[in-house]
C-alpha cells in the first residue's frame, strides 16, 4: 500500500525516526483542504512512547479541523538540525515522513497530559504551565495522529 523508499542506503531506522520525533519540537501536518488543495501547517508534536502516537493541539475549530472532519488521512513531515562534517559546508539531516490518520482527543485527562507534555518540549517552568492549564487549556483541542506508515532518511545536502 505505501511506497518503498527509493534511495534505500539512505534510510534510518525506525528507532532513529523515533529519536527524531522525540528530539524535533515541530514539523509540517499535511491533510487534504478545501477545494481539493493541500493544506500544510507547522505544528507542535509529542511522540508518546507508549502508545506509539504523536500528538498536537490547537483551537477547537477552524480549516484544520473542518478539513479533518473530510478526510482523517494526513501525512506529517520532521527533521532535525541536522549537522556538518569537519571542514564540509553541506549539512547532513535526518527527516522523517509520516503517514496515518488522525481523530481529536476525547479524554479530558489524556488532553492535559498532552497539552503538559508539549509545554515541557519548550520550558520547565512550572508556573507558565499551570498558568497555560488554567488559562488556554478551555480553548484546546488535541489530537492524535497513529502512524500507518513512517520512514526516515539521512540526506546531505550536496
Amino acid at each position: 500500500m505505501f511506497r518503498e523508499m527509493r534511495r534505500k542506503k539512505q534510510q534510518i531506522t525506525n528507532e532513529e525516526c523515533i529519536s527524531v520525533l522525540k528530539e524535533t519540537k515541530r514539523g509540517v501536518l499535511s491533510l487534504m483542504g478545501e477545494d481539493g488543495y493541500p493544506y500544510g501547517i507547522p505544528m507542535n508534536h509529542w511522540y508518546c512512547e507508549e502508545d506509539g502516537k504523536i500528538y498536537f493541539h490547537g483551537a477547537k475549530q477552524g480549516h484544520k479541523l473542518d478539513a479533518i472532519k473530510m478526510n482523517n488521512k494526513v501525512g506529517y513531515c520532521v527533521y532535525d538540525e541536522g549537522y556538518r562534517k569537519d571542514g564540509d559546508w553541506s549539512l547532513n539531516i535526518k527527516s522523517v515522513v509520516i503517514f496515518g490518520t488522525i481523530k481529536p482527543v476525547e479524554s479530558e485527562e489524556k488532553a492535559k497530559e498532552i497539552c503538559t507534555f508539549l509545554v515541557k518540549k519548550f520550558t520547565d517552568d512550572e508556573e507558565y504551565l499551570e498558568k497555560e492549564l488554567k488559562n488556554a487549556f478551555p480553548r484546546v483541542l488535541c489530537l492524535e495522529l497513529t502512524i500507518d506508515h513512517m520512514t526516515g532518511k539521512l540526506v546531505n545536502e550536496a
